[in-house]
């Protein structure tokens, strides 16, 4: 198989054209309001996690929007910040799955590092303004993402938390890679089914069943 890096994918046809697209419509964004993540964190989930090197992909919607958040990984925030609510309930979730001892740190990057692609699927937002950028072209790129890796790899863990993400299962080919859907951590749905879904020792069960190394989801 040959390998590929995220810089040889993201100056590929289709995926060229998108960024190219979306580029000046982010550069206006960032003169002129408050964004984030910081603009040179945006692609930071593909500078931490390595094509070649993706196990799962967690997909959110945009980043947090509030002040120190968002930095560039889905669901993660720094160190300093506290865990915001959705969070809170995915390292409940976490405890309750594979006894793992409740997390010292809200940030992800630890399962970045091991080949989990926190992705959010619009990957910049407006302060205050939840899904401020959806209109700006980040889902076509994103959606690009999916197929590629659905199309260039095998074996790969889809975790597809709520409605928004459970519509890119069409993106994926469920026969060479997992797909894991629950509702969203988030406090409104979280009692419908996302407790008790077991997505991390499902994930690792399936990676040790095609003889890849397991994530360990401790922080």
């Amino acid at each position: 198989m040959i390998q590929l890096s995220w810089d040889q994918i993201f100056k590929s046809s289709p995926i060229k054209e998108i960024l190219h697209d979306i580029k000046p419509k982010v550069q206006k964004e960032y003169q002129h309001h408050i964004c984030y993540p910081k603009y040179e964190e945006i692609l930071r989930a593909f500078d931490l996690t390595t094509f070649e090197s993706v196990k799962v992909v967690i997909l959110g919607q945009d980043p947090y929007h509030g002040e120190n958040q968002a930095h560039g990984l889905a669901f993660s925030v720094p160190a300093t910040q506290k865990a915001p609510p959705s969070l809170v309930n995915i390292f409940k979730e976490l405890e309750d799955d594979i006894n793992c001892s409740k997390p010292s740190s809200p940030d992800l990057t630890k399962w970045a590092e091991q080949g989990v692609l926190l992705l959010n699927t619009t990957l910049t937002v407006r302060s205050k303004l939840a899904n401020s950028h959806v209109a700006l072209g980040w889902e076509k790129f994103t959606d690009e993402v999916i197929k590629v890796l659905s199309d260039s790899t095998n074996g790969i863990v889809f975790i597809l938390w709520g409605a928004h993400a459970q519509k890119k299962a069409i993106l994926i080919n469920e026969d060479n890679h997992l797909i894991l859907k629950s509702p969203h951590p988030s406090p409104l749905s979280s009692y419908r089914g996302f407790f008790g879904s077991k997505p991390f020792s499902k994930t690792n069960e399936f990676l040790k069943s095609i003889e890849k190394t397991p994530i360990d989801w401790s922080l």
